[in-house]
């Protein structure tokens, strides 16, 4: 497992110009100090080039959260992943259970957007995850790994890649698995993904899910959890620098 973690926050639909360009300079702020971490941030389209500008120098990171599986066209609303690396953008998420459910997206379109982004440059920040049901009925595991193999790229390798585990149950209600479903988890993943590719040893593991400075402590130092994708905590400075300062040293 890589030894550096990533704390990458996924602003989704929040947050305007004034209080996105105040957080975002908070972040960078503290981000200059924080050398045992890799800090993202991945706010709405409308706030990368005016972030970017703040923090082009700092340590922070910036990344899109979505992007199209295409170079340009007539795709009204979409952006593309060169768009994204040309406002300052070195990561983006793609699979996002929130793009799988209210998008209708699939493992194939997955797949097509983290290829087109990694064509672009970008390291992609795949995201996978069961619901209740699925968890319920004993099939999360199956479900992860059918995703993992549909949703990666053919070719891909550490350098590009992180995968994110956010069980569907846990984003934004407060819950959140165990420890040790989540050890369990990421264990599964970590052997997938060494199947899969030669640096599978090497990708970054992300939990996600309701992930707060109250649980984050536990749940960074739990196996094969190699940083976290924070959604609501990632709105206010002092939270998300909260889990980031427990990270384990």
């Amino acid at each position: 497992m890589t030894s550096r973690h990533l704390i990458a926050g996924n602003w989704k639909m929040n947050l305007q110009t004034t209080l996105g360009t105040e957080l975002a300079d908070t972040l960078a702020e503290y981000a200059r100090t924080a050398g045992h971490i890799d800090m993202l941030i991945c706010p709405p389209t409308t706030l990368l080039a005016s972030i970017w500008g703040r923090i082009a120098c700092s340590s922070l990171r910036l990344g899109g959260q979505d992007c199209h599986a295409k170079i340009s066209g007539a795709h009204t609303g979409e952006i593309s992943a060169a768009m994204l690396r040309d406002v300052g953008c070195s990561h983006v998420i793609v699979g996002h259970s929130e793009r799988r459910t209210n998008n209708g997206e699939d493992d194939l379109t997955v797949r097509a957007k983290a290829e087109a982004a990694q064509a672009a440059g970008l390291v992609t920040i795949v995201c996978v995850g069961e619901t209740m049901a699925e968890r319920d009925t004993g099939n999360a595991r199956m479900v992860v790994e059918r995703q993992l193999r549909g949703s990666l790229p053919n070719v891909s390798n550490a350098a590009k890649t992180v995968v994110a585990y956010e069980p569907v149950w846990a984003i934004g209600t407060g819950k959140t698995a165990t420890l040790c479903d989540i050890a369990e988890m990421h264990g599964h993943i970590r052997r997938v993904l060494c199947d899969l590719m030669e640096t599978g040893a090497e990708v970054r593991i992300l939990y996600g899910g309701s992930v707060k400075p109250e649980n984050s402590m536990e749940i960074l130092a739990a196996a094969e959890v190699s940083g976290a994708l924070v959604g609501g905590a990632s709105l206010k400075a002092k939270d998300f620098i909260a889990i980031a300062e427990s990270v384990p040293k």
